[in-house]
């Protein structure tokens, strides 16, 4: 048997990837089973890096905030802002400060800047994006800034008498943005505001506001470019999303984290659509989010499960979705040390390379009736892979030993 685990073993290179796929993915999703390790990140830059010049691909979408990330889109399509500014700012949950992170967004900047011309042409140009919603472990975001942006871009283009209300009229109906972020609602569903008076009416504007979009669409893409159309679908994304995450926090049923956990991977999966519509991109996240099969979490209410962001994209795109999971070996500095070898984990231990792609169908027929252990892990913040995944997933990046950031 680990003469056949050997045989699917591959350097890990975007080739080698690429060559366990029918074809081109539009979205090549490659996930992570834990946040923060620059070893990781590197090895993502590195493969994207190799996508952009032997595939094509020109956008690459990591689990950031969607609307900040817009400020790391300006600055490496067209130099607006400061490398430390648009990092700090533009990539959320803390990550801005990865030394990695900063590599991505160096490149990029660097690679749309030709010293000969102005600029590599738009159509060639690399293009960033966080797809998760403005939402963190503790809070969401208020509607303000997607809400009055949408406002503002139609208000801006449309006849005055086609809009369901001013600005002025948003900005009252939201009152403090204190109201939103306030940390408690999130164990406490009393405390949020999203089932209040202002924000049903709140509710029903974006979605008035939403549709005249729809309904405008021939003239705005005439009167605008589409970069700016796409932007305003999604601050129309992004306010309904979150004022319906808002009304669910507000829930007080046994399914409400079940229910807020599985609308914040349909936030993250309609961004995704959106990335694919543009052209091929590389997407990185947690394994969790990029699966094809149901995500579960155990949370201070009990277990909770939902369909991921992969598994809803998956859906709708067939063979133009494809999931590269990462595995690791040991994550020493957090406790995690050598797996055990009736494991996943630790039969891909046993391989000589530091590093491996694996070809996941052909791992898992050489597994046929030898089902590996799933692994514990010591540590809160590593999720091993669930053997029982294997038929879902295209491909594995094996990392035999994380050193400390």
């Amino acid at each position: 048997m680990a003469t056949d685990i050997k045989d699917t073993a591959r350097a890990v290179e975007a080739a080698a990837i690429m060559g366990l796929l029918p074809a081109r993915p539009r979205l090549l999703a490659l996930g992570e089973p834990t946040h923060g390790e620059d070893a990781l990140l590197d090895l993502r830059n590195e493969l994207f890096r190799q996508l952009v010049q032997q595939e094509g691909y020109r956008t690459i979408a990591i689990e950031s905030d969607c609307m900040t990330g817009l400020l790391v889109d300006d600055y490496v399509t067209s130099g607006t802002g400061t490398l430390d500014d648009v990092t700090e700012r533009g990539i959320s949950h803390g990550w801005g400060t990865s030394a990695a992170n900063r590599e991505l967004v160096r490149w990029m900047r660097a690679y749309n800047v030709r010293v000969d011309d102005d600029g590599r042409p738009a159509s060639e140009r690399l293009r960033f994006a966080g797809f998760d919603g403005p939402l963190e472990i503790t809070h969401a975001a208020s509607p303000r800034q997607a809400l009055l942006a949408l406002h503002g871009y139609l208000a801006a283009r449309v006849d005055a008498d086609l809009l369901p209300c001013t600005a002025d009229t948003i900005d009252r109906l939201l009152g403090p943005d204190d109201r939103w972020t306030d940390p408690a609602a999130m164990m406490d569903p009393s405390r949020s505001t999203g089932r209040s008076a202002e924000a049903r009416e709140l509710r029903l504007l974006a979605d008035d506001l939403v549709a005249l979009l729809d309904a405008q669409t021939p003239h705005l893409l005439a009167a605008t470019s589409r970069d700016d159309w796409d932007r305003a679908r999604l601050y129309g994304r992004t306010s309904t999303g979150l004022l319906r995450y808002h009304y669910w926090m507000a829930d007080t049923s046994p399914a409400r984290m079940t229910r807020l956990c599985a609308l914040r991977d349909v936030m993250m999966a309609h961004n995704l659509l959106a990335v694919a519509a543009r052209g091929p991109a590389l997407v990185h996240a947690h394994n969790s989010h990029l699966q094809r099969e149901k995500s579960t979490m155990q949370m201070w209410e009990g277990p909770v499960q939902w369909w991921s962001a992969g598994a809803l994209v998956s859906a709708r795109l067939g063979e133009g979705y494809a999931f590269v999971a990462t595995a690791l070996g040991t994550i020493r500095h957090q406790g995690v040390n050598a797996p055990a070898p009736d494991t996943l984990e630790g039969l891909l231990y046993a391989l000589p390379k530091d590093r491996c792609v694996i070809d996941a169908p052909r791992l898992a027929t050489a597994l046929a009736g030898t089902r590996p252990e799933p692994r514990v892990s010591p540590w809160f913040g590593y999720a091993p892979l669930d053997p029982a995944h294997l038929a879902g997933t295209d491909g594995i990046v094996f990392v035999k030993d994380v050193p400390q950031s």
